[in-house]
């Protein structure tokens, strides 16, 4: 597929994501591109090959042996020549996988400096893979990183510690940690018997991943009581899609990320809520980072009909236009539609956003998204044994070609979330029903919790603004 984070498929440049926008050829982000685009990055994989060699290192006594570099061009001769030194001289051994994973890191965050271009260890790059696809073999439980002292500060919890803590937000049903007794709210202090005090959410989805078959142990902190829960992973399938009635009449339906799984749980959840009688839309791309771009043309295709939903332009001036598939459930214009939007709507989110509002679909209510108007590819280097990069490729724009970058997509209502407003107070989503009553004049219900979504923002725990994930499927 192809998505605007990373690709996992030849012919698909990707959003980047972590769309990760335009993220995420792993599982959800990377766009299609042509053939010669992917044998430009196959290419390129090719030349890193040539790059890493293998050599000698001195050895007590002064035993030299020789260090070989074939470089791929006159400017990589002194990068050879410092490989060659290096492997002669340190003091200690070397290990060329590290230094091949340091070369190409290197290459991409000083020689290309394109925040959505780089590297991804193998490690990084599976994990990636898997959760643009959707499925990956896990315990099945969606947790978050939250900040107890300031619940509003994710960005001071770059690491875990006894205030920022990963806390389950909810077991996907009948998955093994449903199975298990892991309940929300639960915080995991230990995996595997070792203190998740001082690691990263990203170093704790690959210790509590795992192979089919095999277990993993957390231990829980539940209120006042700590144990052990000893958890039999299995393939999961996430869960893109929340969705309920408010109102009475309204339907409710988030999407958490363009996966490759996504657009099938996308129509199932709208045409539940048409069928319970919703007679208007607010739909919630919050905090979605993005994904493939094949799921974006799906998604907004439920509510457009035909005609152009956004171009890809890409080097040498090619130009793929991307039209509406027809037979949407929700193209008629006389069911009102909102898209709610806020800067960490990324990517694919920002297609589908920009997408409605200039086709006169749906108002945006919020604020700005996040900019990103790339596609990457991605290419696994050694058929994934050593990783990966992922590559933009292309760029793309909305119908009327205004580009997203750098400001995002302006909402039609902004809505200001002043500073010290508690996490459950909804603002934003209290606004778009509270335009949707104007548009048939009747009232807005509040829950009794004063926010209609107190339970629904898991998605909104995905900070952009420090480049840090604080939400993540397990």
């Amino acid at each position: 597929m192809t998505s605007l984070e990373p690709p996992t498929h030849p012919d698909a440049p990707g959003d980047s994501a972590p769309e990760l926008s335009n993220q995420p050829a792993p599982a959800p982000a990377p766009a299609r591109g042509s053939t010669v685009t992917w044998i430009v990055a196959l290419a390129l994989a090719s030349v890193l090959g040539a790059i890493l060699f293998a050599g000698g290192y001195l050895v007590a006594g002064g035993n030299r042996q020789s260090a070989t570099c074939a470089a791929p061009t006159a400017a990589f001769a002194a990068f050879c020549e410092a490989y060659d030194e290096l492997k002669s001289n340190y003091v200690d051994k070397l290990d060329d996988t590290k230094l091949a994973e340091g070369a190409i890191q290197g290459m991409f965050q000083d020689g290309v400096q394109d925040p959505f271009s780089g590297y991804m260890s193998p490690q990084e790059y599976q994990q990636a893979l898997g959760s643009l696809s959707g499925k990956f073999s896990g315990i099945g439980a969606e947790m978050a990183v939250k900040n107890l002292k300031e619940p509003a500060n994710l960005s001071a919890c770059a690491t875990l510690s006894e205030n920022c803590v990963l806390v389950v937000v909810s077991p996907i049903s009948g998955s093994p940690a449903d199975k298990a007794g892991l309940q929300p709210g639960d915080v995991v202090v230990a995996v595997n018997g070792k203190s998740v005090n001082g690691s990263t959410i990203q170093e704790e989805i690959t210790n509590v991943r795992g192979p089919s078959g095999s277990q993993v142990k957390l231990t829980i902190r539940r209120g006042s009581s700590t144990f052990d829960l000893t958890i039999t992973r299995e393939e999961i399938t996430t869960q893109e899609v929340e969705s309920k009635m408010l109102d009475g009449h309204v339907g409710y339906i988030a999407l958490h990320g363009f996966s490759s799984s996504a657009p099938d749980q996308f129509h199932t959840a709208l045409k539940a809520l048409l069928d319970k009688g919703a007679t208007q839309i607010v739909f919630d791309l919050r905090g979605n980072p993005g994904g493939y771009i094949e799921s974006a043309q799906q998604i907004a295709s439920e509510f457009v009909s035909s005609g152009t939903l956004f171009t890809q332009e890409s080097t040498g001036g090619e130009i793929k236009t991307w039209t509406a598939q027809g037979g949407g459930l929700a193209t008629n214009p006389k069911i009102p539609v909102v898209v709610l939007i806020n800067n960490g709507s990324a990517s694919a989110s920002e297609i589908v956003s920009a997408a409605l509002k200039e086709r006169h679909r749906a108002t945006l209510i919020g604020e700005h998204t996040f900019g990103k108007n790339t596609v990457q590819i991605w290419a696994p280097l050694q058929d994934g044994a050593a990783g990966g990069v992922r590559i933009t490729i292309s760029r793309w724009f909305p119908p009327d070609h205004d580009s997203v970058h750098p400001n995002g997509v302006i909402p039609d209502v902004a809505v200001t979330i002043p500073a010290g407003t508690a996490p459950e107070k909804d603002l934003i989503l209290d606004q778009a029903l509270a335009f949707l009553a104007k548009q048939t004049g009747s009232q807005a219900l509040p829950l009794a919790s004063g926010s209609p979504t107190a339970a629904l923002t898991p998605a909104a725990l995905v900070s952009w603004d420090d480049g840090g994930l604080h939400w993540a499927w397990f």
